[in-house]
């Protein structure tokens, strides 16, 4: 587990611009399970990928189409709630930081941290983009 000093201001990257953040199983169901749109991001303290996956995810709401709802867990914080979220992207392997874009409950895209590391966050924000104006 991180301090908690640590990670307020990775959390707070996301939570400024409407992220909710999620911190245990049943809110994790009941998020993924709303009717229309939801992006999960699985954050991270990994400065080699997470360092580009908030600005991307930040980024990628600058677009007319968006998801619903916006939720995040925190990989190495929140252990239980992060599980859960990534029992929902099965077939996936877990990794973070990742995103995941559920419509109705069903997952439909999907960025792992391979798609993210080493990439800039214009480029991570345009492939959710691409995923909102498909499934939005």
């Amino acid at each position: 587990m991180y301090p908690a000093d640590l990670v307020k201001p990775m959390r707070e990257e996301l939570t400024a611009v409407g992220f909710e953040e999620l911190q245990n199983v049943e809110a994790v169901d009941k998020a993924i399970a709303k009717e229309g749109t939801t992006l999960v991001v699985v954050n991270s303290v990994c400065g080699c990928a997470a360092a580009n996956a908030r600005p991307g995810a930040r980024m990628s709401l600058d677009n007319s189409k968006k998801p619903d709802h916006l939720v995040t867990v925190f990989a190495g914080v929140d252990k239980e709630a992060t599980d859960k979220a990534r029992a929902h992207m099965v077939p996936f392997p877990p990794s973070s930081p990742s995103m995941a874009l559920f419509k109705d409950g069903e997952l439909v895209h999907m960025l792992e941290r391979h798609h993210i590391e080493g990439r800039p966050a214009e480029m991570i924000a345009e492939n959710l983009r691409g995923a909102y104006n498909q499934y939005c």
